[in-house]
């Protein structure tokens, strides 16, 4: 009979003894035994419980012997004990560079820092996976979820933030912008710049912001006396997070020949392909056509040229939509049922006032806009 403590043999008793060759992972009854402790001093300290008066000796000693045996406490056992799994679940449409990750940093920094871990699904805007997933993560130990760009219709099992989330829900707090303050932003700039042929992109009906963004851009064109002519605006409808969600719809609108001086997108990457549509027609920006974009996605200021943005403080709104869901989890009550943040207008190289030419009428001279 193997004696040695240390080899995964057996004791004289016929009990099989800890040790680092054994399949089967180290239990803390068994490291315990090992330490000869009583498995309440073990959990203590690999667990990091305060208020126990521990010497550090001993401390080290276990701490020692759990990384030789490559023990871990039980997650699961811990979180039936104290019902806390510390862990939250994300919803988002699609795992993409642009708006949506930079969102999923700034949440993942904040639960990183609060010692949280969390799943992520993405559902493509689908109703019934937007529908199923929330149980599924509940089901898998989620205290909370995080809701980016979805549709929400009802309450959830459990405490939610939805960013970009503009129903009202009991037990959902929606971190949403101030779209009304970014169309001011971005059409003042235009108008300011002399820019009166406009025209504009609509979002995807299945984005959260496509109809919000759209009533505030209608009420300050209306307040500046800008006129959206229905056949400069163009209906984005691709499930698309790439430059190729706007050249194509820019292609077909300059395929009809539409006169305009500037153009409003629904966002960056959108942005970034109506610029290539317009250099592939031989029009320069913003010489020919001023671009304003919306988000500013870190590629937005690296492209050529840099591109003139509202800026969503994207990190900002995830870090702020984890913050208010841990918050909610511990006080429920305590917690507004919305949070609005404030646009910036990022002003770089796509807008310009637009090209004019110097005429003579009568003898005199005069400046004419020239629309494209």
């Amino acid at each position: 009979m193997c004696f040695d403590a240390f080899s995964g043999c057996y004791d004289t008793m016929g009990k099989k003894k800890i040790g680092t060759d054994s399949a089967e992972p180290v239990t803390l009854k068994v490291l315990a035994a090992h330490l000869k402790l009583d498995p309440a001093t073990v959990s203590v300290v690999l667990n990091n419980v305060p208020g126990r008066s521990i010497p550090e000796a001993t401390r080290e000693r276990i701490r020692a012997a759990a990384r030789k045996f490559n023990y871990h406490p039980s997650f699961v056992a811990r979180s039936l004990r104290n019902r806390r799994t510390m862990t939250i679940g994300i919803l988002v449409p699609v795992l993409a560079d642009g708006y949506h990750t930079e969102v999923m940093s700034g949440i993942g920094d904040h639960l990183l820092e609060e010692n949280y871990f969390y799943f992520i699904a993405h559902h493509r805007h689908r109703p019934d996976l937007i529908e199923q997933y929330p149980r599924m993560l509940v089901s898998r130990g989620a205290e909370g979820i995080i809701a980016i760009d979805t549709h929400l219709d009802h309450k959830l099992a459990v405490p939610a933030v939805a960013v970009a989330g503009h129903r009202k829900i009991s037990s959902v707090t929606n971190v949403v912008l101030d779209h009304t303050t970014a169309a001011e932003m971005a059409l003042r700039h235009l108008y300011d710049l002399g820019h009166r042929a406009i025209a504009f992109m609509r979002g995807q009906p299945y984005s959260s912001d496509s109809e919000v963004r759209w009533q505030g851009i209608v009420k300050v064109a209306r307040e500046l006396g800008l006129a959206i002519r229905p056949e400069l605006t163009i209906q984005l409808t691709k499930d698309l997070t790439t430059p190729e969600l706007g050249y194509p719809v820019v292609q077909q609108l300059l395929a009809h020949h539409r006169r305009f001086t500037a153009m409003v997108c629904f966002n960056d990457m959108a942005a970034i392909g109506a610029i290539r549509a317009l250099h592939d027609a031989q029009l320069r920006v913003p010489e020919d056509i001023s671009i304003i974009g919306f988000d500013d996605v870190p590629q937005a200021a690296f492209q050529t040229p840099s591109l003139t943005t509202i800026r969503q403080p994207l990190h900002e709104m995830g870090k702020l939509a984890a913050q208010l869901l841990l918050q909610r989890l511990r006080s429920p009550d305590d917690i507004p049922p919305e949070v609005a943040v404030k646009p910036r207008l990022i002003v770089r190289e796509t807008t310009a006032p637009p090209r004019e030419a110097v005429v003579k009428t009568s003898g005199r001279t005069k400046r004419e806009t020239i629309q494209i």
